[in-house]
Parts: C-alpha cells; sequence; structure tokens
C-alpha cells in the first residue's frame, strides 16, 4: 500500500512535479534556465503580494540556511532585535542572534499561545531597530497575528524579518500592506516540490541593508546572490531540478486561479479535517491556527505511539513532536497533492486506533 503523507514538509507532489524529478537535469548557465529563474522570482512576487521593486533569490539549502542568510546579511552589532519565540522555529531565531552576537530580547509565548497586544506593549518605544517572526510556528500549529506585528513594527520603526515557510500558499499574506521587509519561503511546504530550495523576497529597505553590510561569508552572502539573479542566475551550482519543478508548480498555480485559489483548497481540506474528527479524543492545542497545520493532544498523552502505529500498520505519515511534546501533541498538514479522499483514509484509521484504545 502506497504511503500517505499527512506532514509539513516535505508534502506529497502531484504527478507533473513527480514526472520532473525523473528527467535528465539540463545545464544551467544558458539563456533558457536564466528565463525561468526571472520568471521564478516574478510569480513568487506576485503570490507573496511583493513590491515590484522588492528582489527575490533563490539559495540551495533549506529553510533554515535563509533564516541564517536573512540574520546575518541585514543586522549587525548595533541592532536591538525583538524575536517571538513559541516554539522550536523561534528559538532557531534565538540560536541564530545569539550566534552573530546580535542583541535581542525574546517573546517567549508556551507551547500553542498566540501572540497578543499585551505581549508587544512593554517594548514599545524601547530602541529597538528589528523584529523576527515565524509567521506560523510549526511546532505548535499556531499562526501569529500579522496585522498586530505590522502595526507594532510601523509604530517603532523596526525592520520585519518573516519566516513564512510553512504559511506561504496556505495562508493569506500581503507582503507589501504588512510592511514585510524579508520574507522567507521553502520549496518542501505548500509549494509541494522536493526539499532543497529556499527562497528570500527583499523589500527595498532590506536591500539597503544587504548592499550596505559587509558580511564575511561567501555561500549565503546574498549580495552575491542579488547581483547574479539579476540576470537570472546564481553564484553557485543550485538545485537545477528542483528549480525547474518550482517553475512548473508555480505555474501550475498561476494558471488555476493564483494564490487565492491554492490557498482556499488548503483551507477547505483543513476544515474538512477538522470537521470530521470532533467526535475522536483529540484536542486542538493551537490558540490561532493555520491552514497549513493541525495540532493536536490526545487525551492518553500518547502522541509519538499513534504517530508509529499510523505508519507502521496504515502507512500514513503525520508529523511527530519531539522534545518534552513528543507524547503530547502530533500535528497534520494540510498542503501537498492531497484530497478529501486521503482525509477519509486517516480519519478512518484514527477512528481505527481509537475502536482498538490506543486513541
Amino acid at each position: 500500500m502506497e504511503m500517505l503523507n499527512f506532514t509539513v514538509g516535505p508534502v506529497q507532489a502531484n504527478e507533473e512535479i513527480r514526472a520532473m524529478g525523473q528527467e535528465q537535469v539540463p545545464y544551467f548557465r544558458t539563456t533558457e534556465f536564466s528565463n525561468l529563474m526571472l520568471e521564478n522570482e516574478q510569480l513568487v512576487k506576485k503570490f507573496a503580494h511583493a513590491s515590484e521593486d522588492a528582489k527575490a533569490v533563490f539559495l540551495t539549502a533549506s529553510g533554515t540556511g535563509a533564516m541564517e542568510a536573512a540574520v546575518f546579511n541585514t543586522l549587525t552589532k548595533e541592532d536591538k532585535a525583538l524575536i517571538v519565540n513559541g516554539g522550536s522555529f523561534g528559538q532557531r531565531f534565538v540560536d541564530l542572534c545569539a550566534l552573530y552576537e546580535i542583541p535581542y530580547t525574546e517573546i517567549k509565548l508556551a507551547f500553542g499561545e498566540s501572540l497578543k497586544k499585551e505581549h508587544l506593549a512593554k517594548y514599545a518605544n524601547q530602541n529597538y531597530t528589528a523584529f523576527l517572526v515565524n509567521v506560523h510556528e510549526t511546532s505548535t500549529g499556531v499562526r501569529y497575528d500579522m496585522d498586530l506585528i505590522h502595526d507594532f513594527c510601523q509604530a517603532n520603526n523596526l525592520f520585519l524579518i518573516a519566516d513564512n515557510i510553512s504559511s506561504f500558499l496556505a495562508d493569506e499574506f500581503d507582503m507589501a500592506k504588512l510592511g514585510v521587509d524579508i520574507m522567507i519561503a521553502s520549496s518542501q511546504k505548500a509549494l509541494a516540490c522536493p526539499p532543497g530550495i529556499s527562497l528570500l523576497i527583499l523589500s527595498p529597505k532590506a536591500l539597503d541593508r544587504i548592499n550596505n553590510h559587509n558580511v564575511q561569508c561567501l555561500y549565503l552572502n546574498l549580495k552575491l546572490a542579488l547581483d547574479n539573479a539579476t540576470r537570472g542566475q546564481t553564484p553557485f551550482t543550485p538545485a537545477v531540478g528542483i528549480l525547474r519543478q518550482i517553475n512548473k508548480r508555480l505555474n501550475q498555480i498561476d494558471v488555476a486561479g493564483g494564490e487565492a485559489t491554492e490557498i482556499a483548497k488548503v483551507r477547505d481540506l483543513a476544515l474538512y479535517f477538522r470537521e470530521n474528527i470532533k467526535d475522536l479524543p483529540l484536542e486542538n492545542i493551537s490558540e490561532s491556527y493555520s491552514n497549513a497545520v493541525t495540532a493536536l493532544k490526545p487525551q492518553r498523552e500518547n502522541a509519538y505511539e499513534i504517530f508509529t502505529k499510523l505508519k507502521d500498520e496504515y502507512h500514513i505519515w503525520i508529523c511527530p513532536n519531539g522534545g518534552e511534546m513528543k507524547d503530547k501533541v502530533f500535528r497534520v498538514g494540510h498542503i501537498g497533492a492531497l484530497t478529501t479522499a486521503d482525509y477519509d483514509r486517516l480519519i478512518a484509521a484514527l477512528k481505527d486506533l481509537k475502536e482498538k484504545g490506543i486513541l
């Protein structure tokens, strides 16, 4: 039986994207590849609602590579950063700022807790220069209120870095309207391509910071990446095959109606799943949640056992959690090439586990 994948990355790809993965990888220092990359830039900017003068770069790296590039290419020891830390990926921003000795304060949230106005109030007018947030904290399922964050950053003149990796194309996002200076995304989430490519969309304010900052790095130097991107190229050999798959996927989304249609599809799958598990002993632990994933707490606190049973006995992958949440929470994704029939199979498996006294 074929495995069904309800994780949040890598996710299931459609048949056309999978078929491209079998093709011979072409040489890339060509006009054809440059044109493909320039189209990739225009389409991701379009779907993110970035301003026309924003620029996009594609890195052969995981999403964490793009997070790191964003931090050390734009922030210095002269900055004072405010970081929302509500889980594993908020902690990653904390770790990066600590590594590069960028002064920071973290807004520490409880597992599943949303960001509220009172969390921000005490940091107003405190000479912060930057704000770092995961739009969707993937480890908890929480999606933060970006309108609230926008208002705070505008009032305090903060440089806004937004990790939109698991939320891009799953939730509404208007980069220009929200005043986001760097948006980060990745190939293996709602783009539904293999892992290996991350991207950054950079506002004019971000471009100024990059151009005026002399970083001591070669591979993740965004100044080099931007110089090459003007001609549709990358400074080093990229994951050419994945970039071709991304181009195919972006064009599929565009033809189907754009990001609004894709977001609606993800939202409908999330609502279908959540509605059909209401009679199961599972609690949605997120105070405010993304369409991309549902984080669930079983009453018996045996989340990892449920993950293992689904994997080994039902040929279904869900997302386990690590650390102290290993046995308390598992997550079900709603991105990738999934259908309601796929969810019926997962829901039936969960109900079977309930009948067996495991759930």
